[in-house]
């Protein structure tokens, strides 16, 4: 079953009426060159509810968010990688800057966001939070960042090992 959706497809699938006490949590990223941290983080978010959603930005937000020659991997292409997770069960891709039309019409019960985005700055908390959900800063894993990865790479640095 495919598990990459539409805006419109995950309402289907996912939304408020049709959870049936389901847990539905939801969270975003452009997750270009995938690494540990990203691994971790999607676990951890997947353990705080029934189904996880991953907001997916699309190249063009990435573009716009990172600079030229970002993303590195096309957008269906980082879909399919992410919807491959057994911890992830829906992936949809964003063109927007943000997630927030994503997350408002969703209403996930938690919204999950790294821990290095400050609690005031997280987008769709407002929204969550008034539906009566939660909104989850995750734990950042240390030593692990794509801009680095692709930084060793321009550099043609040794590939070091980040620490457990």
């Amino acid at each position: 079953m495919n598990s990459i959706f539409t805006l419109e497809q995950a309402i289907l699938r996912f939304g408020r009426e049709k959870r049936n006490g389901r847990r539905v949590v939801f969270t975003n990223g452009c997750f270009d060159l995938l690494h540990p941290g990203h691994i971790r983080s999607l676990e951890h978010a997947r353990s705080l509810g029934d189904a996880l959603i991953v907001g997916l930005n699309s190249d063009s937000s990435v573009r716009q968010l990172k600079g030229e020659g970002r993303p590195v991997i096309p957008e269906r292409e980082r879909a399919e990688i992410l919807a491959a997770f057994e911890c992830v069960d829906g992936v949809l891709i964003f063109d927007d800057l943000t997630p927030q039309r994503v997350i408002a019409a969703l209403l996930p019960d938690v919204l999950v966001k790294g821990g290095d985005w400050p609690g005031d700055k997280i987008v769709g908390r407002e929204d969550v939070e008034a539906a009566g959900g939660r909104v989850v800063s995750a734990p950042v894993v240390a030593g692990y960042s794509t801009t680095e990865i692709l930084k060793k790479i321009r550099d043609g640095a040794p590939a070091s090992r980040a620490k457990s």
